[in-house]
Parts: structure tokens; C-alpha cells; sequence
């Protein structure tokens, strides 16, 4: 056999590197194997962008903006209705004051640093209240503050919480030692209802507490889940490296050796050889470029069913219209339009929902969770917009109430190049 022409043999299969016998049709990711067609390389930092507000910062704010209004018009009710001087009207106006004070810190996310200041303000105006201006609402303050502060302790919160319901129910008691009021009301006004109310208000905050921490669990998971997919990205990249580098310099060995035997037996052949080299080496190093560049000639079909899965691993509901088939020329843009996009929504925007419409003219993705805020300036996208352009088509990039859209539109292909249509709606 001549080893030349077997080298020379491996070295054709050597520029069909995607298209290697064996490999398998599916990966351990889920992901099918594309024949023909390179996937997309960009992997996204983070799926989250560092200034997006997190998902327990929201609901935080919207709990103050619902129940503010309501705890600061009950403290004014307390106060205007069981003052009797002004020296109550201020004692009783700073327990309110420091529950409000919890509640706004407690919406921040840092009620601990106000906690054990605002607990010593509501428990003395309770006393106060209990012992001296004879009001049993006084207990409003430690009502609110109390169960703020223990749904925030580490641990023993059982404990904290049994602790605060008996401090409320004795001070309360305590009434009957300085009053000739009989012992029932006293007991019903001071400490049933007191130490009841607060129970229940303590109750509410641990499951409150159980859902923002699955909240967080939640985020974190997607977090976690949106990192896996980067982590595939990049274990794709580095299969299709070794596929362009990893035959090659196998090749490129065996001729090298075969070059070095034959330079002093056979001179023009250990020359073919060594141009051989050299041209597949270029080759190599025109691949590797565009490989790092993403410049390698797209698959359509397997753009959409990757950023399928990459959105899906995000936590991102994700929808594909498929409306028509597209053409080679037309589907290797509008490939690189939807990988770029997909990568964008991935590090800049908190999706929950994408649309993907695929026309036989354009491609339209529109995702929600955008940040409000001008438009961002997108460099790959940017460069796309000229790609399209000098393909006679327009790209197309809005943000509007919270809401992104990209749509590439292409010029109408010719009749006669048109392949066969269907509709396939996923």
C-alpha cells in the first residue's frame, strides 16, 4: 500500500471534521448531534445580569407597598383614639414610629440592625401603656416589631416567639396590680386579646419566612441550572476544537515522520509531503479562527433546537413558530442572529418567557424581563445589524415596557430557489 496516498487520504477526512464516522447522534446533554451544521460557541457569563433587582428584593417592596399604608393609618388610629394627653400621644407615637421604622428595614432585607433598638422602644410603650396610661392597644408597636425580629434570628425561633407572646400576656397581667378594674376585662383587654393578636401575627411570619427562602432556593437553582448550560456551551466548544485540531495534528505527525524518511531517499515526494503540511496547517488555522470567532457556517434548524434547550436549562419557558423553511444563504444569518440573541437574553435580561417566530423571510425573538432602562448597547448585535444590511435585509432591536424584541428581516427570495414549505408550530 502506499502510505502516501493513505495519508494524503486521512488528510481529505481531515477537512470534513464534523462529519467523522461514529459520532454519536445525541449527546449526554440531551443535545442532537448536527451533521452539516456548527453550533454556537458564545457561552453567556451569567444568566442573570448583576444589576437586575433579585426576585426577593421585589417581593420585599412590593410587601411595603401594600402593607405600609396599612400599618402606618392603624398606628395613627391607636394613637388618636386611646391618647387621653399629649404626653400619650408621644409615648404611644414612638412605639409606631418604631414599628414603622422595622417594617421599612424588614422590607430591605437588614431588620436586624434596628431590631433589638425598635423591640426595647415597643416593649416599654407597652409597659407604659399597660402600667401608666391604662390603653391596651399600646402593644401595637411590639405587635409588628416582635414578629419581624424573630422571623429574621438564625435559630430558636420557636423559642423567641413563645418568649414574646409570654412578655406581651405578663405585662399585660400586670394591669390588675396597679387598677381597680375588674380582673376579667382586665385579662380580656390586656391579655387575651394582646397576646392572641401577637400570637397570630408570629405565626404568619414562618411560613412568610418559608417562602422567601424558597424563593431564594429557586433562584439559586436557576442560577445553578443557567451555569450548567454554560458549562455545555463550552464542553461543546471544546469538542468541536479537538474535532479541527485533534485529527490534524495526528495527520500532521504521521507525514512529518514520513517527510523526515523520505528527504534523503525520495526528495520531491518528502517535498509533496511537506507542502501538504503546510496547506493543512492552514487550513487548520482558518478553522480554529473561525471557530473562535463564530464564523463557521450555521445550521438553522440546529440553532433553534439549541437555544431551545439552553432557555429550557435556564428556567425560561421558551415558544418556536415555525412558519416556513428557509433557504441555506438566508438561515446561516438568521442563525447567528438567534445565537446572539440568545446569548444577550441570557446575560442581560430576567426572562421568564421567550417567542421565537421563524418566517421564511426574518426571524422574530421577543423576551420579557427586560430591564427598564435605555436601550443597551449591544456590540454583537451591532455587528449582526451591518451582517444583515449587506445582506439587503434589516435588523430590527426594541425595548419597550419590559419587553426586548429583536427581528431580522431578509429579502424575499427568488421562486425558484425556494424549498418546499410547512408549517411546524412547537
Amino acid at each position: 500500500m502506499d502510505t502516501s496516498a493513505h495519508l494524503a487520504d486521512a488528510d481529505g477526512r481531515g477537512h470534513h471534521h464534523g462529519e467523522r464516522s461514529g459520532r454519536p447522534a445525541a449527546r449526554p446533554d440531551g443535545s442532537a448531534a448536527r451533521r452539516g451544521g456548527a453550533r454556537p460557541y458564545r457561552a453567556a457569563a451569567h444568566p442573570v445580569s448583576e444589576d437586575a433587582e433579585p426576585t426577593q428584593g421585589r417581593l420585599r417592596r412590593l410587601n411595603l407597598t401594600l402593607l405600609l399604608p396599612p400599618i402606618a393609618l392603624g398606628g395613627v388610629v391607636v394613637v388618636a383614639i386611646d391618647s387621653r394627653t399629649w404626653w400619650d400621644v408621644a409615648v404611644l407615637g414612638l412605639g409606631v414610629v418604631a414599628a414603622l421604622i422595622a417594617f421599612v428595614r424588614w422590607a430591605a432585607g437588614d431588620v436586624s440592625r434596628v431590631a433589638l433598638p425598635c423591640l426595647v422602644v415597643t416593649a416599654a410603650v407597652w409597659l407604659f401603656g399597660a402600667l401608666v396610661a391604662g390603653t391596651g392597644s399600646a402593644f401595637y408597636g411590639i405587635g409588628v416589631v416582635g414578629p419581624l425580629a424573630i422571623s429574621r434570628l438564625p435559630r430558636h425561633r420557636s423559642v423567641a416567639a413563645l418568649a414574646l407572646i409570654v412578655f406581651v400576656a405578663t405585662a399585660g397581667a400586670a394591669r390588675v396590680l396597679v387598677t381597680q378594674e375588674s380582673v376579667p376585662s382586665v385579662l380580656i383587654g390586656y391579655v387575651i386579646i394582646p397576646a392572641g393578636i401577637t400570637a397570630v401575627l408570629t405565626g404568619l411570619m414562618f411560613p412568610n419566612k418559608r417562602f422567601y427562602d424558597l424563593v431564594a432556593e429557586l433562584e439559586e437553582s436557576r442560577d445553578r441550572e443557567a451555569e450548567l448550560a454554560v458549562i455545555r456551551e463550552r464542553m461543546r466548544f471544546a469538542s468541536d476544537l479537538h474535532d479541527i485540531q485533534g485529527h490534524t495534528l495526528h495527520v500532521v505527525k504521521l507525514k512529518a515522520a514520513l517527510a523526515q524518511k523520505l528527504v534523503h531517499s525520495d526528495t520531491r515526494r518528502a517535498e509533496e509531503e511537506l507542502r501538504e503540511i503546510h496547506a493543512l496547517v492552514a487550513d487548520t488555522i482558518t478553522q480554529t479562527k473561525e471557530l473562535a470567532y463564530a464564523q463557521r457556517r450555521l445550521n438553522l434548524s440546529a440553532e433553534l433546537e439549541n437555544a431551545k434547550n439552553l432557555f429550557e436549562a435556564a428556567g425560561i419557558r421558551v415558544r418556536v413558530d415555525r412558519e416556513a423553511e428557509v433557504d441555506a444563504r438566508a438561515g446561516e444569518l438568521l442563525g447567528q442572529v438567534l445565537r446572539e440573541t440568545t446569548t444577550n437574553i441570557l446575560r442581560h435580561a430576567q426572562a421568564e418567557q421567550v417567542r421565537i417566530t421563524l418566517s421564511q423571510t426574518g426571524i422574530t425573538i421577543v423576551n420579557d424581563g427586560a430591564q427598564e432602562a435605555p436601550l443597551p448597547q449591544l456590540r454583537g448585535l451591532a455587528t449582526l445589524k451591518e451582517r444583515v444590511a449587506d445582506g439587503g435585509g434589516e435588523l430590527t432591536v426594541e425595548q419597550k415596557q419590559g419587553r426586548f424584541l429583536t427581528a431580522a428581516t431578509l429579502p424575499h427570495p427568488r421562486s425558484d430557489t425556494l424549498p418546499k414549505t410547512r408549517k411546524d408550530r412547537r
